[in-house]
């Protein structure tokens, strides 16, 4: 039969009309499987519609996305057509890939994108509409949802057969036409209508049947009052609401044959009261085919759980329904709560490089979901509480004849060990290319910490090399020479501010170096140990590391450190796999240092060559023989100033007997000596005449250091040409002599001068003091013109000042030839010093100067007291002719500074007194104070202020200082002027008086 003959079909036409739900304006009964079919499939809309002969209309409708009540649509608009057509149910579970429903405009605008509906019968064959859902977005339909869509669609045939029972006036003729058994009850629960389905189904002929209670017909008589009581609350309900009741009951027929039933009922109001319309079916096939679903479902989980592969399953929906034992055992995590899109994150699933997360749609299962073959993608988990472990999964979508995607299965293999292994070989493969390629050490630990690193797939990766002989005084240290972190990852706070430098035991590269073996962190919050960098690497959300040392042999020359941001549990098949990369990098190290030794060697021999050759000197190297013979080791011969010209010498030479042929036969024995001295491993040194290759003798300071090898004696040594410096010497010791000579010539020339001064002044004192006596007497002769008198005050004033220098020329020369005896005892300082100042101070007072003194009461010293008051009087006369008008001079004097201090009133306890003269006068510049104290000398100041002078006072003045044991000094003053200071020494038997 074609398309149009079941739509157009008149039987079918005329049973839709008879049911009066084109017109009927509410069809609660409709209405509450809709609103089921919404609520338990999740979708949009459901809707029941029915088929007239050229439109589709909507009789009942729920859903955000329902469409109106009673909305109609031409047939070649709608999906339900085909159900009518084909009598079978459909499935779409995406329009737009499907070319069925390109004219369709629901369909075409996105409305309806899946599509599944049910067909709704009255009677074999005749198909008056449909139960459908839809969704706006393309889904798969899970077996499930179908079976719950069939249920509600025999939900609503049961209310359209109540339909058709009460508005058929030939009522048993429609319920014969129902293929399900039916019978309708009174409001007693008595039989008043049996089609011939209950009567094929039950044996009981319609006859029999009606009048009799229903349980006594469907049921058996153990059970037959659980059946009246069920069918009893039925019956009792509200009939107005028309409400649809589903039962599953134990069911017998008229042979007593015993069945499981579904019993589906509504009570509906009538004209005598409510009756009652029951749909019966009979399923047992169904239990059986559940035990049978029930029973494969066991054998398959009992089949995947033996295998050793890991299983895993989703439905149509993407939630995980089947994990099998080694899953469940090797995840330890809830995965029927697992949904597809989610697992990537619960699990932590990594792609094959372990840093690249997969998530969502990216997961194996998911892409087996959407319809993709996997096989062996390699992913990484990293589970709770566990290692990273590596996984080759297998995948492929689950699919029904029908095309109806029923969901994926996928299959893990655990090839973490080979993954592990693959991983280390790629990364010994990558050591060994950087190794091959490394043009330093410093390279090379770059390029294997990084290979390293990113191979284990961890955070980050250090290289720290050992220096044993600096830091700590000698003990050695180890630097970080190298650093390579994961691209992207911020280890600011770990890296900044950090040392780079330890000592041996110190932090993590220090304990590894000491201990000479592997340091492993399994989570860093947890660690106690005395680790500076830790709280900031924990800062960094690094939690583990572990610190392997590069050896050669038993020594160590470096270590490698890896960090990562998960805790890690010691793993020493890790450090096992990872000793061989240490072994190899520290051969690498090892034959690098060996060779850039060598070639360090080779440039400082060749630096040394050119240092030594820039010398005048001949440097060389010997080795003592056994025999007492010297090899020649190392000899540079590149000048020729020894040996004025170049010398060569073979390995089997006698560097001694070289010498000998060279060495002036004079200084044979002294060079035979010389050596001597050197064979029995003592320093020496020799100066000798040396005939060179040029015939010209040179005089040759030779130097010897003996040193051992082992068992060698070698003489490091230095050959200088002192030539020049002999003849230096030689002329430097007569140029002492001639001035030798000279500083005799003028010490006797200087104490002919003494002697003269001397004779001079004495001769001159005779005179001098006859003509001041003549003028004396002059002065008293009586009827002196006044201009005579003046004349002779001239004279004497004159003489006086001619004999005060030839006084002090006779002191001077006294004091310097040690002729005058200083008559010293205890001498109160005190009144001296105030009697001075005293004398002197008519002399300041006509110069408007300002003289005061302060002096401690109890002062003595050992001194002599006529010479003490001449320096006094020395000191005292120059400050006052040295001072303006207007400033002032002031005396001090008291203990050393050293003992009580100055001006203390108590007797001194110390060994010296020190007496101060300061004024306010011109001042002397500072560059002439170490002349001040020469004889004639005069300040440059008292020269520009024309004050008259001979020099002689101060020079007498520290002359008879020093012959009392005291000492003079001058200074400049503070705001101008000069200050003399005296120190004396003190009167022993006065030190420890008391006031």
């Amino acid at each position: 039969m074609s398309a149009t003959d079941h739509i157009h079909d008149a039987q079918r036409l005329r049973t839709l009309h008879a049911t009066g739900l084109l017109e009927a304006e509410e069809v609660p009964p409709l209405d509450r499987v809709t609103r089921l079919a919404v609520g338990c499939l999740h979708v949009p809309a459901a809707v029941v519609s029915l088929i007239d002969a050229d439109r589709q209309v909507v009789i009942s409708a729920a859903g955000s996305a329902r469409p109106e009540r009673h909305w109609q649509t031409p047939l070649s608009q709608t999906l339900c057509r085909h159900i009518v057509i084909t009598d079978a149910p459909l499935t779409v579970p995406d329009t737009r890939a499907d070319e069925r429903w390109r004219e369709v405009e629901a369909a075409r605008d996105g409305r309806v994108a899946s599509y599944a509906g049910m067909p709704l019968r009255a009677g074999r064959g005749r198909v008056l509409g449909t139960l459908c859902v839809i969704d706006a977005e393309p889904r798969q339909w899970s077996g499930e949802q179908l079976a719950m869509l069939e249920d509600l669609a025999a939900m609503a045939e049961a209310e359209i057969v109540t339909r058709l029972t009460r508005n058929e006036p030939h009522a048993s003729a429609v319920l014969d036409r129902v293929p399900e058994p039916i019978a309708c009850l009174d409001a007693a629960g008595v039989v008043t209508g049996w089609n011939a389905a209950a009567v094929r189904l039950f044996g009981w002929p319609a006859a029999e049947a009606v009048d009799r209670p229903v349980s006594e017909l469907i049921s058996p008589e153990r059970v037959r009052g659980d059946c009246e009581r069920l069918l009893r609350r039925v019956r009792e309900g509200d009939a107005s609401a028309r409400e649809v009741h589903r039962l599953e009951l134990t069911a017998a027929d008229r042979a007593g044959r015993e069945f499981p039933a579904e019993l589906v009922a509504q009570v509906s109001a009538g004209g005598d009261g409510p009756i009652c319309q029951v749909v019966l079916h009979d399923v047992g096939d169904r239990d059986e085919i559940r035990r049978q679903l029930e029973g494969e479902q066991l054998f398959l989980r009992a089949l995947v759980d033996s295998l050793d592969v890991m299983i895993g399953a989703c439905d149509s929906d993407g939630r995980v329904v089947l994990v099998n034992r080694p899953l469940r055992q090797g995840t330890h995590a809830p995965w029927p709560e697992v949904h597809v899109q989610d697992a990537g994150e619960v699990f932590e699933v990594f792609a094959a490089d372990g840093r690249t997360p997969l998530r969502g749609d990216q997961v194996p299962l998911a892409r087996a979901l959407a319809g993709e073959h996997i096989d062996g993608q390699q992913i990484i988990a990293r589970l709770p509480g566990e290692e990273p472990r590596c996984f080759a999964v297998n995948g492929r979508p689950i699919d029904a004849p029908d095309g109806r995607r029923l969901g994926a299965v996928v299959a893990l293999h655990d090839i973490t060990a080979q993954h592990r292994a693959q991983v280390l070989r790629s990364a010994q493969h990558a050591v060994a290319e950087v190794l091959a390629d490394a043009a330093s050490v410093q390279e090379a630990a770059g390029g294997v910490v990084a290979a390293v690193t990113e191979a284990l797939g961890w955070t980050y990766g250090e290289y720290w090399q050992v220096d044993e002989d600096g830091g700590a005084e000698s003990g050695g240290s180890i630097a970080s020479i190298a650093f390579w972190s994961r691209p992207g990852r911020d280890l600011s706070a770990f890296t900044d501010g950090q040392p780079t430098t330890f000592t041996r035991g110190q932090d993590l590269p220090g304990l590894a170096w000491e201990r000479g073996e592997p340091v492993w962190i399994g989570d860093m919050a947890a660690e106690s140990g005395d680790f500076s960098r830790l709280q900031g690497a924990v800062r960094a959300g690094l939690r583990s590391a572990m610190a392997l040392p590069v050896r050669s042999g038993d020594h160590v020359l470096g270590v490698l450190i890896f960090g990562a941001d998960r805790p890690q549990p010691p793993d020493d098949d890790l450090v096992e796999l990872l000793d061989g990369v240490c072994a190899h990098l520290g051969r690498y190290m090892e034959r690098r240092r060996a060779e850039e030794l060598t070639v360090a060697l080779a440039e400082s021999r060749r630096q040394f060559d050119r240092i030594i050759n820039q010398l005048t000197d001949k440097a060389w190297t010997v080795e003592i023989r056994p025999d007492g013979t010297a090899r020649p080791v190392y000899v540079n011969t590149e000048h020729t100033t020894v040996f004025g010209g170049r010398l060569h010498l073979s390995p089997d030479d006698d560097f001694i007997a070289v010498m000998l042929r060279f060495v002036h036969p004079d200084d044979h024995d002294a060079f035979r000596a010389y050596c001597a001295e050197l064979i029995t491993g003592d320093r020496a040194e020799l100066e000798y005449r040396l005939i060179g290759l040029d015939g010209v003798t040179r005089w040759i300071w030779s130097r010897g250091a003996p040193r051992r090898e082992g068992e060698r004696l070698l003489v490091d040594g230095i050959s200088s040409d002192v030539t020049d410096r002999r003849r230096i010497t030689e002329e430097r010791e007569g140029l002492l002599a001639q001035q030798h000579q000279q500083v005799e010539r003028l010490r006797q020339l200087d104490a002919m001068k003494d002697d003269l001064m001397a004779m001079a002044s004495h001769e001159l004192r005779n005179p001098i003091g006859i003509i001041r006596s003549y003028a004396e007497m002059l002065a008293e002769a009586p009827g002196l013109p006044e201009e005579y008198r003046t004349f002779i005050e001239v004279i004497d004033r004159k003489s006086e000042h001619l004999q005060n220098l030839v006084d002090d020329l006779l002191d001077l020369a006294r004091l310097d030839a040690g002729r005058v005896v200083v008559d010293a005892r205890p001498v109160w300082l005190t009144g001296l010093v105030r009697q001075a100042v005293d004398e002197h101070r008519a002399a300041a007072q006509a110069g408007r100067i300002t003289l005061t003194a302060e002096l401690a009461h109890h002062l003595h010293v050992h001194a002599d007291p006529v010479r003490l008051r001449q320096v006094l009087d020395n000191l005292l006369s120059n400050a006052v002719k040295y001072t303006p008008a207007g400033g002032a001079v002031t005396v001090t004097a008291g203990c050393d500074s050293a003992d009580t201090g100055a001006g203390n009133q108590e007797a001194c306890r110390g060994e010296a007194i020190t007496v101060t003269v300061a004024d306010t006068g011109i001042g002397i510049p500072a560059e002439q104070y170490d002349q001040l104290f020469s004889r004639f000398f005069r300040a440059s100041t008292a020269k520009a202020a024309g004050i008259k002078g001979t020099g002689l006072g101060l020079a007498i003045t520290k002359a008879i200082i020093e012959a009392h044991g005291g000492a003079i000094t001058a200074a400049p003053r503070a705001g101008g002027g000069t200050v003399f200071t005296v120190r004396l020494p003190a009167d022993p038997s006065h030190r420890a008086e008391p006031a």
